[in-house]
Order: structure tokens, then sequence, then C-alpha cells
């Protein structure tokens, strides 16, 4: 089959990771795959092409609309695409638009998030107006495609939901070996209990919420440390905050990492604090590292996380409850395993790469 992804770039984030991962896996398959990036290619482009997927850039900026639009139209009319699957609604509108008149037998669009963009805006006019032609719209959480049938997205046919999935086998398991080697890393003492997150430093996040209940937390478990991963426009703003919060020794801000499976095989509980979540990338990694997890109920979160099976799961923006999960964790050590145990079966027989692209197998069907 062929398949032409277009998404508006391919740098770092979570979105494109898994688009990056489901074309390397349709390539594997045999599929003739392709990509195109609305802007410019980004740092991910490297990995496809790599293993002789091709990329290529539209070049879009403000101001060449109409000359990306007609690169775009030359790259599918020259890979002549049975399925055309698009990602996000920027992506999509200006792939319809682009396309007029080519014989493609299936079209698909992926909404990565929560769809919390204003349905008025100009973008989500747009993206609605593109629906007409389009054979499936791909939420990725119950959660989200709920939403987005309340904003009234209607596609030509079926508005579905493919969960995100990951390289499970990239990830080993956590162990007493790793958490010991990442305690060298951080510099703290053996034994002493890490807890980490992944993720941008953005308010979306509330990487500030989750320093207000660690401090909580220390007060009950004094022998421990919290792991920030990743980099962001509120990285000052959060290294004064614990500083205020009288816990800067800690806290360490390891900044981006290109070794997150090391690290999460490191943890003693992983934690995300954020107040809306499509379908996290960075919780599936936790679960295939064997780690318990404390998430906010936001999103699609509670369809990962299931409470008290592989972890907690307390309201968004609530300090006091988050700061009781993380205690309950890393106290009780061997629910705690037990729960991590639980997330590395449930991600295997359900949030792998390998599933998610034979969901969308069935999704394209009938192109095949």
């Amino acid at each position: 089959m062929k398949i032409h992804h277009v998404v508006e770039t391919l740098g770092r984030g979570g979105l494109e990771r898994v688009v990056v991962d489901l074309a390397m896996t349709q390539h594997q398959a045999g599929h003739a795959v392709r990509v195109a990036c609305l802007f410019e290619c980004g740092l991910l482009a490297a990995e496809l092409e790599s293993k002789g997927i091709p990329v290529q850039a539209c070049g879009k900026r403000s101001g060449r609309t109409m000359a990306a639009l007609s690169d775009l139209r030359r790259q599918l009319r020259a890979g002549a695409p049975e399925v055309l699957h698009t990602h996000n609604a920027a992506a999509h509108y200006h792939a319809m638009a682009a396309a007029i008149g080519l014989p493609l037998k299936r079209i698909v669009n992926t909404r990565h998030g929560m769809g919390m963009a204003d349905p008025r805006s100009r973008r989500e006019w747009f993206y609605r107006r593109s629906l007409g032609r389009t054979d499936a719209v791909v939420a990725v959480c119950e959660a989200a495609r709920r939403g987005f049938l309340a904003q009234g997205v209607r596609p030509r046919g079926e508005l579905l939901v493919v969960p995100n999935g990951i390289r499970v086998g990239s990830f080993a398991a956590a162990s007493d070996a790793r958490r010991h080697a990442l305690a060298e890393e951080l510099r703290i003492a053996p034994g002493t209990r890490i807890v980490g997150t992944v993720g941008r430093l953005t308010p979306v996040k509330d990487q500030a919420m989750l320093l207000q209940a660690f401090a909580r937390t220390v007060r009950e478990v004094p022998d421990v440390v919290l792991a920030i991963v990743g980099d962001g426009p509120l990285r000052a703003d959060l290294v004064a905050l614990a500083s205020s919060l009288g816990i800067p020794e800690r806290v360490r801000f390891l900044g981006d990492r290109s070794d997150v499976a090391d690290l999460l095989s490191g943890l003693d509980v992983f934690a995300l604090s954020s107040w809306s979540e499509g379908y996290s990338i960075a919780l599936l990694e936790a679960c295939a590292a064997g780690v318990p997890i404390v998430a906010t109920d936001a999103g699609g979160n509670g369809e990962i996380v299931r409470d008290g099976k592989n972890g907690r799961l307390v309201p968004v923006r609530d300090a006091g409850a988050f700061s009781a999960a993380l205690v309950e964790l890393l106290r009780d050590t061997r629910a705690s395993a037990a729960m991590g145990r639980h997330a590395r079966a449930w991600v295997e027989a359900e949030g792998s790469l390998k599933v998610m692209a034979a969901r969308y197998g069935r999704v394209y069907g009938a192109a095949a």
C-alpha cells in the first residue's frame, strides 16, 4: 500500500514521535511510505531518511502558502498514494486543498490532542470545512473523541479512536541497579527514592503544582528527590519556585534528554501533573519501564492509568491529593512494585507500536 503522511513538522515532540514510529513500522511491514512536512522537516526527519523513507518539506511560511500548497500537490501526484494520512488540523486542511482532484482511495486525519482549540477560530473553521472528503477522523483516546463530537467534528465517514503506541521493547524494566546508577548521576545517596516527570516546562504541564505537591511529600518522606526531565519557557520560574518552597536541594532539573528510557528505569514513581492531556506518550513510556504512576485525571490519562492497578489518579490542580498519592506509593513498596508490573503487562498488550499500526491498518482497510 502507498501511504503519504502529512504533518506540520517533525521536530521533537509527542505527536512527531508517533508519526515517525508509525511511518517506520509501516515501512518495515512492506508499505511504500512518504512524509510531507508543511513547514520545515525538523530534527526527527533524519530517522526516517536513514531507513529510506522520503521526507520533504513544503516550506510554508508567511506569504508562501500557495507555493507550499503547490509543492505539496507535486509531492502527492509524484507519490500517487492510496492513503493520505494527515496529522492535526492545519496539516489536514492544507493537504485537502492540495489534493483536490487527485485519485485518493482513503483520506484519514488524526487529531493528536484533546481539541482544546477554540472551535470558532479560523483554523478550526477551515478544518471542519475540509471534512467533507475525509473518510475517517481518528482521536487518540475516547475522551478526545467525545470532545470532538461535541464540537461538531463530522467527517464524511467515521470518528474513531486509535490510541498511541510506543516501542515497548526499547524500555527496560525498572530495577535496583538502574536506580543506583541514576542516584550516582544525580549525586544523591544510594537508596534515596526518586520521583520523576518528563515533559515540556509549560503551563499546561503544571509542574508548578507538582513542585507544591512534592514540597508536601518531602515532609512525609524526607529521603526523596524529584527529577524533572524537559525544558521550556517556565524553567527559570520553576527553579525559583523550588527555592521559594525550600526544596531546591531536593529537585533536579535535567533539561532535554535523549536517554529518557534509561532515566525512567531508574525511577521509583513517575508523576504527571498536567491539567490537560491527550493520550500521553510519557505515561505509556513510564508503563513500559514498569514504574508506578501518579497522574492527574486529565484527558486520556484515565485510559492509561487505572487507579489502584498501575498507579493513582488524582484531580487536576490538587496539590494535596497529588502529594498524598506520592506518599502512598513511596511508602508501600510492595504495592508499588505490583503496580509497575501491571503497567508493563498492560502496555505490552494495549500500548505497543505494533498494536497501534495494526489498528491504523484496519482504518486504512478500504484502500487495501
